[in-house]
């Protein structure tokens, strides 16, 4: 259970609660680097990783839930910015977003500030979630830089929709607890998992990919092979 007391900054402004949720096959350099970047804009003091269990928009796995989960969980063990959630992993149905939303809100209430990240890719197809209508009812959109997209949306409604919403500071995302889409000039770094893995098959170094205790985990497990 989170705790929604105590959850303002030494101003009083409210501390924004945010997720970040992936498949993490394996967690990588593009992954948290971003991440790291958006919460020095924002003002984020804690980000949630959300190792999802069965992603209903993307291929299965190929490495455990445990494994994947060490994996995460080996990454930001000495960084305070990250902590981890298992509670997609423990369900035994897709892992739609828009459920693991609603939960989060549950627990912290109606007026904490709560915000989902997602990749400039991801908000490309975001029409096609579960629900996706009913994010910005429950958080806030904060959106990193991809290399290769841009702004606007190839579809003309959501490109509407994103107008509509879009904020061009931060500020406002800690005045109200859900309803802007920040989109946030972070890192554009060409790092993929799908690469990783490959990379891997064919015996090619990834020590600029991913944090050498997930490289040192991948080799003593013998995945991606």
């Amino acid at each position: 259970m989170l705790d929604s007391l105590d959850a303002t900054t030494d101003t009083g402004a409210p501390i924004i609660q945010a997720l970040f949720g992936g498949t993490f096959d394996p967690i990588h350099y593009g992954h948290l680097r971003p991440v790291e970047a958006l919460a020095q804009l924002v003002g984020l003091k804690q980000v949630i990783l959300l190792p999802n269990h069965v992603p209903p928009h993307r291929p299965q796995p190929e490495a455990t839930a445990q494994q994947r989960l060490e994996m995460v969980r080996l990454a930001v063990k000495d960084n305070p910015l990250f902590t981890v959630d298992t509670r997609e992993l423990e369900r035994k149905t897709p892992s739609y977003t828009v459920e693991t939303l609603k939960s989060f809100r549950q627990e912290i209430g109606e007026q904490r500030p709560l915000a989902f990240i997602i990749g400039q890719d991801s908000l490309q197809t975001l029409h096609t979630w579960y629900k996706w209508e009913e994010l910005l009812d429950i958080c806030h959109l904060l959106v990193c830089s991809r290399p290769g997209y841009q702004n606007p949306l190839s579809n003309p409604e959501m490109q509407q929709w994103f107008e509509k919403h879009h904020v061009d500071t931060p500020f406002p995302l800690s005045q109200k607890p859900q309803g802007y889409i920040y989109l946030a000039a972070t890192p554009l770094l060409n790092i993929s998992a799908t690469n990783i893995r490959q990379r891997h098959q064919q015996g090619l170094s990834c020590d600029d990919l991913l944090p050498p205790s997930i490289q040192n985990y991948i080799d003593s497990r013998g995945l991606y092979r």
